[in-house]
This record gives C-alpha cells, structure tokens and sequence, in this order.
C-alpha cells in the first residue's frame, strides 16, 4: 500500500511538473506605465487601452472575432482558456521607479512578461532589469535607436523608431519644397532626455545627408516651468520649419508661450510624444490648428481591427478614440498576448522564442503597421509610419497620400 501510495503521488508531481499551465488559472502580464507625473495623461490613456485588450481576450467581442482571432473570448486558447490578468505599475516618468516597479512585478507579481514604458530613458533602465531576469519585454513606443543595439535577448519593440521618422520627415518635406514652400531653414527644439537627445540626433543626420538644413538646434530642461527664453530665441531666427520633440507638459507650454509671444513658423511639425496627447489636442487643438504630427494609427475602414476598437475604447473612455501613443501600446499588448497563447506556456524562455517567430499581418494589427515580425535585434522589421495633420483638434493622415483621408492644408494656422 506504501508503495503504490508513493508511485501514485509521484505520477501526479512528474504530471504538475510537465504541465504547469493547464492547472493555471490566470496568466499575468506586467505593464510599466506614467500614470503620474508629466505623461500621466498618456500612461493612464495607454492603462485604458490595455483593460480593454483583457477584456477582448477574456470575454470576447463578437464584430472584432471575425477579424481577430484573440477576440472570441474565454481566454487564451492555447493555455486552456487561462483568463489574462493585468499588473500594471506606475513608473512615475523617472527611469529609478521604472526599473524598480519592473523588478517588483518580475520578483512579487510572477509576470509572464511584460510591456514598457513608453519614455525611452526609463524604457532603458527597466528594460536592463527584464533582461537580468530572462522575462520578455515588448515595447510599443519608444523610438531612442540605441535600445535594439544593446546585444538583448529578452527586448523587443513593435513601434518604428527615430530612423523611419527621420526618413518620413525628410520626404515629406523635400514635396513640400518641390511644391513651392520654403524648407531653407530648420530648427528642432528637444527636451534633454533619452528620447530628446537620441531622435534630435537621428533627424539632424538624416536632413543632413538628404540635403535639408538643420539651421538652429535648441536642447531645453524637461518640464521647466518657462520656455520663453527658447520661443524668443526661434521668433528672433524666424525659420521656415520647427520640429519639437517634446513630452505632454512641455508641449502645452510651448504651444501656450508660442500664442503669448504670437510666434509661428510656416511648418510646424511635433514628433508625436506630448502634442499626440489628448490631453494636449483636448486642450491646445484651438490654437494649434494645422500642426503636422507623425503617427502610426488611423482609424481604418468600417469592420477593420482598427476602426472596431476605436469605437470600442471610445466607449470605455466616454468618447475618447485611440491616439497614436494608446493604439501603439495596445498592439504590443496584444503582440506579447498572442506570443504566450501559441507558446502554450508562461516559460520565459518559450515565450521568448513564440516572440520571435511572430508574424503578424498588416490586416490584424491595431496599429497601422505592415505587419510585426522582428529582426535578430528585436526590432519589428514591418513597422511603418504616416504624416497627420491636427485639425478641429483631431489627427488626420495627410501623408503619404496612398494613405492619406484628408487634405494636407499649409501653411500653419495655429491661431
């Protein structure tokens, strides 16, 4: 009797051992987002999007199932209809919190992976930790180009990065020129972060090499409390083109000071971050009418995965649709959801390689890729961008015009 007792109890610790899954009831995914500080608004647009993805795979849409396969609901199909659980962790916009919430969610939570964290200098450092720790990280928006360069196997980012919207920029401006308007001279005013630094580089290159001319380059102190000195100092020069690389509170601020000092150029482009905020359009669109922004999500054709989610989240957020920030966070999302499903376990190490075997098509994605399947450096190879144009405070694609739904009005109306 002692015997068979013990083969009995040892059969059934070799069956937990071999499939811990199936007897999984809830499947973790961590998310390291602002939910205070500067970009709060955005991390908390970004946390809504990522309840709604929860709630699509759990319970299931009937409309969005018929294009998206995660959307039938009862959970993940591949662990046995393990529900999904969000974690999500307030980076508070300082890369020391950010790479500490992300070891507390590794170490305490048990996370099966992760998405993170929208501002690249704390996407650097939390980043670091997932890597230390063997846990997958998918990022959707940060675009610093040193991230995918650092030899890591446990990263990856769907978003494109400073590269293709240097590259976006340089041709949408070279039309503009053969068109008529003046591109002679270029500023770009950066906040002094990562992000600031880092995507100021890439474009000032770029322009450089495709024969545009970066005339003024003006590094500012994120979230100061006055940036008149710097609007002064583009009033003075008068260029033909402004580029800002700016995050939420600094965007308002120099929208606010440009208005008070009544300053505008012919061109005003935002590289995405604060100005795509809708705290920002909600509360600066008015007075920044015909700003150009670089963003990834349009809202698509009727019965697309795009369109049915926008009206979905603008639900869950009482009239709200995906900007350019929450519909790059949710793609990611739902990049790492769809990687443990077809692993069919929560083990780093065969999460991981479901991540690099991704192959997602254009027609499922959220966000307005071509697709996501990653390099060897954990890039997403089909990543893809468009031009947008601020007007009756809502984004508009305006470029390429294959792409485009509205016209492209210049020059800048601002007031």
């Amino acid at each position: 009797m002692i015997k068979t007792t013990l083969l009995a109890g040892a059969a059934l610790l070799a069956l937990a051992g071999a499939t811990p899954v199936l007897a999984q009831q809830v499947v973790k995914i961590g998310a390291v987002y602002p939910l205070s500080g500067n970009s709060a608004s955005t991390g908390n647009y970004a946390k809504m999007a990522f309840e709604m993805g929860v709630d699509l795979i759990n319970n299931g849409n009937a409309d969005l199932a018929k294009v998206f396969p995660l959307a039938k609901g009862g959970g993940l199909p591949g662990l046995k209809g393990a529900k999904l659980q969000l974690v999500i962790a307030d980076n508070q916009g300082t890369p020391q919190a950010g790479a500490n919430q992300t070891l507390r969610l590794i170490t305490e939570e048990k996370v099966a992976g992760l998405v993170c964290c929208y501002q690249s200098a704390i996407t650097v450092t939390a980043s670091a930790v997932a890597e230390k720790y063997g846990v997958p990280m998918i990022n959707g928006e940060s675009v610093a180009a040193n991230l995918t360069e650092r030899g890591f196997k446990w990263f990856f980012r769907t978003t494109p990065v400073a590269a293709d919207f240097a590259t976006a920029y340089l041709t949408f401006l070279k039309e503009q020129k053969a068109a008529g308007l003046k591109t002679d001279s270029i500023a770009i005013v950066h906040e002094n972060t990562e992000y600031g630094n880092s995507v100021s580089s890439v474009i000032a290159d770029a322009f450089a090499k495709g024969g545009l001319n970066v005339t003024m380059k003006i590094p500012y102190a994120a979230n100061g409390p006055d940036v008149q000195p710097q609007v002064l100092q583009l009033k003075e020069k008068n260029p033909d083109v402004v580029i800002f690389i700016s995050y939420t509170q600094d965007a308002i601020l120099y929208a606010k000071t440009m208005k008070e000092l009544n300053w505008k150029p012919p061109i005003l482009i935002a590289d995405d971050g604060g100005f795509n905020d809708p705290a920002f359009t909600k509360q600066m669109g008015p007075v920044t009418e015909g700003l150009i922004s670089r963003s990834v999500f349009a809202q698509g054709k009727p019965g697309s995965v795009a369109a049915i989610m926008d009206e979905i989240y603008k639900k869950k957020t009482g009239g709200d649709g995906l900007d350019d920030v929450s519909a790059r966070a949710l793609q990611a999302f739902f990049v790492l959801a769809d990687a443990i499903n077809r692993a069919g376990s929560t083990e780093p190490a065969k999460v991981q390689a479901a991540i690099k075997a991704t192959n997602i098509k254009a027609e499922e994605c959220v966000a307005g890729y071509d697709g996501v399947k990653f390099d060897d450096k954990g890039q997403n190879t089909l990543a893809s961008t468009l031009v947008t144009q601020l007007k009756n405070s809502n984004y508009v694609a305006v470029w390429p015009k294959s792409r485009a739904t509205d016209p492209l009005v210049l020059p800048y109306k601002g007031w």
